[in-house]
């Protein structure tokens, strides 16, 4: 799936991630851990004609179509875009209970229509962000409902992406608890300061059952949307 997303990305991994991993993509404002996310999503579905989900809720569909339309990402039709009310609304369609349980057990309910609608045509998930989860969801155990949850998008056999937000010049994630120990991979993004310019960089500090290059890859923006460009240079 990774590889053959985007423009550059076999310089970083020498095999592909195995199906049903658990990738946590994190970093600050304005890293593009968004657009990375989207662009592997939407570039695999495009080329595989599976079927993949994208839930957003830091902001609507419109806000984050628009935003990723501005980096010259294409939004295929087997990529079903989802955000807060959409999925309170999908929730109560699909299994016709108007009383909203924990955030988490909607998202739960709305993958698994799709699950039993798509079979295995569903292969991949994305999650923007885990802080905005964690805002919506109660407290109490949390670190406990992360770990079932996380266990259900293995069960779906969903290759997921969960984008997590740091503080600007901080590596400590922001939210109620790390879900660190519970991924199969994990992607840092960040910028590198250079005179009076900005890079932006992406690392893959871990991934199970895959050899990759641990290097600080710098990131582009073009026409074509998103592309991995060289190692960073000390």
């Amino acid at each position: 799936m990774i590889m053959d997303s985007i423009d550059g990305m076999d310089n970083i991994f020498h095999n592909d991630i195995y199906q049903g991993a658990i990738i946590i993509v994190y970093g600050p404002p304005g890293s593009l851990k968004s657009g990375l996310v989207f662009s592997i999503l939407s570039r695999y579905l495009e080329k595989s004609g599976e079927f993949g989900m994208y839930l957003t809720i830091e902001e609507n569909t419109i806000s984050h179509l628009r935003n990723m339309d501005s980096l010259g990402i294409k939004v295929p039709e087997n990529l079903l875009i989802s955000d807060y009310s959409d999925i309170r609304s999908r929730f109560e369609v699909s299994s016709g209970d108007t009383h909203h349980p924990d955030f988490l057990e909607m998202v739960d309910g709305v993958i698994k229509f799709f699950k039993d609608k798509e079979g295995d045509n569903f292969t991949c998930f994305g999650l923007d962000s885990l802080g905005g989860l964690y805002s919506l969801i109660e407290t109490g155990k949390l670190r406990s409902k992360m770990f079932h949850f996380f266990k259900k998008l293995r069960e779906y056999n969903l290759t997921s992406f969960i984008i997590m937000e740091t503080p600007r010049f901080s590596n400590i994630i922001e939210g109620q608890g790390s879900e660190m120990f519970l991924a199969d991979g994990i992607i840092e993004m960040g910028p590198i300061e250079h005179q009076h310019d900005i890079h932006l960089y992406m690392q893959v500090l871990k991934m199970r059952s895959c050899s990759h290059s641990r290097k600080k890859h710098l990131i582009d923006i073009g026409e074509n949307g998103i592309s991995i460009l060289s190692p960073v240079v000390n």
